[in-house]
């Protein structure tokens, strides 16, 4: 396995680890690990760890109130209040006993458990961001390039990007 950081976590609210290998990522304690993510959602695959093991370990500050995902190589980047997803977020970061490959979203994806449950006008299906490289959490609402309407979201989907 490869050690470079496949996770970078940013922000005034962090305090903790910053930055995560594959190694990393594995080696979180067991209660944070989704070992099989296709139990949560059928067209997924692969292993995760919850968004409250990144939490815990990175040490974000209680007061934090969004969770912006970064994809720099889409340029897609999605702002979320964070009490709607910590308990329901988790990073797919690989598959089988390897990294999470380009194809499935990797280095990293971040999927929302039964995300339309949110009950939040922030949380749609876009939220789950693939090729997540940067999270960042804030007290204010992130950089959020999202589309806005029902076309602009279409026409997304239509290139592919979910």
């Amino acid at each position: 396995m490869s050690s470079s950081v496949l996770l970078k976590i940013e922000g005034e609210l962090v305090a903790g680890h910053r930055a995560f290998t594959w190694e990393d990522l594995e080696a979180m304690d067991e209660r944070w690990q989704i070992q099989d993510v296709s139990r949560v959602d059928p067209k997924r695959s692969g292993g995760a760890v919850a968004l409250a093991g990144i939490l815990s370990v990175a040490k974000v500050d209680p007061t934090a109130r969004y969770i912006t995902l970064h994809s720099d190589r889409d340029n897609f980047h999605a702002s979320v209040p964070l009490a709607d997803v910590v308990d329901r977020g988790m990073l797919i970061y690989r598959q089988r006993k390897e990294p999470l490959p380009i194809s499935a979203g990797g280095p990293i994806r971040f999927l929302i458990r039964d995300f339309a449950a949110c009950h939040s006008s922030d949380i749609d299906e876009c939220a789950n961001v693939k090729y997540v490289e940067r999270i960042e959490f804030s007290s204010e609402k992130g950089f959020d390039n999202r589309p806005l309407d029902d076309d602009a979201h279409e026409a997304l989907h239509q290139k592919g990007i979910d």
